[in-house]
């Protein structure tokens, strides 16, 4: 991962966490694809250091706040995946004014809603959540540049991958990110459905 091709406050931020020092095959990888705004499916066992990469490329790709609707969104497994995002972006995310919240099923949807509308940049959140936000006009989609999906085949093991292809389908153009542990073959739908001329970074 060549951090000077990174925009600055990610780069102090990155040197500060020491994340510098050796950078995982998976994020050498991927950052390029991601920089480059196509769709791609990531692809590494757990612990590969994905999570970070899109931490890394969501962060590089927004650069700074802007407008008050949110800009991404990333999806994730659990509460507990959740919390750790929140703690990634907290740490990565310090050198710059991009502001994110996250929302999870046992939150209260009102106050989430709330702090959405108040001006975001970044959302993440449960399959649950941020369908339930969806169904309740909880945030709009009119700004979004980017779609995540982080240990995407957790999600469809669940069988909550309708929200995936839900929200997905709603968003008039964006980037499509697809992070995952192992490929399963019903990421084949995500070609036909949502994400165009996906790349494939594997490590």
């Amino acid at each position: 991962m060549k951090l000077k091709k990174l925009t600055p406050e990610l780069v102090s931020a990155i040197v500060e966490a020491g994340f510098d020092k050796e950078p995982k095959p998976i994020q050498t990888l991927s950052m390029p694809k991601i920089k480059s705004g196509a769709d791609a499916y990531i692809i590494a066992p757990e612990g590969s250091g994905k999570t970070t990469a899109l931490v890394f490329g969501v962060i590089q790709q927004l650069k700074k706040a802007e407008g008050d609707a949110p800009r991404a969104i990333i999806m994730v497994n659990s509460k507990e995946k959740v919390e750790e995002m929140q703690r990634m972006f907290e740490t990565f995310d310090k050198h710059t004014d991009l502001r994110f919240f996250p929302v999870f099923d046992q939150g209260r949807i009102l106050y989430q809603k709330d702090m959405i509308f108040g001006g975001i940049d970044i959302l993440f959140g449960t399959p649950k959540r941020l369908n339930e936000l969806m169904n309740t006009a909880g945030f709009p989609i009119t700004q979004l540049k980017m779609f995540v999906v982080d240990d995407c085949e957790t999600i469809y093991s669940v069988q909550q991958n309708h929200v995936i292809h839900r929200i997905g389908s709603a968003i008039p153009k964006a980037q499509f990110l697809i992070f995952a542990n192992k490929w399963i073959d019903k990421f084949n739908m995500l070609d036909e459905q949502i994400m165009k001329n996906p790349s494939l970074v594997e490590a």
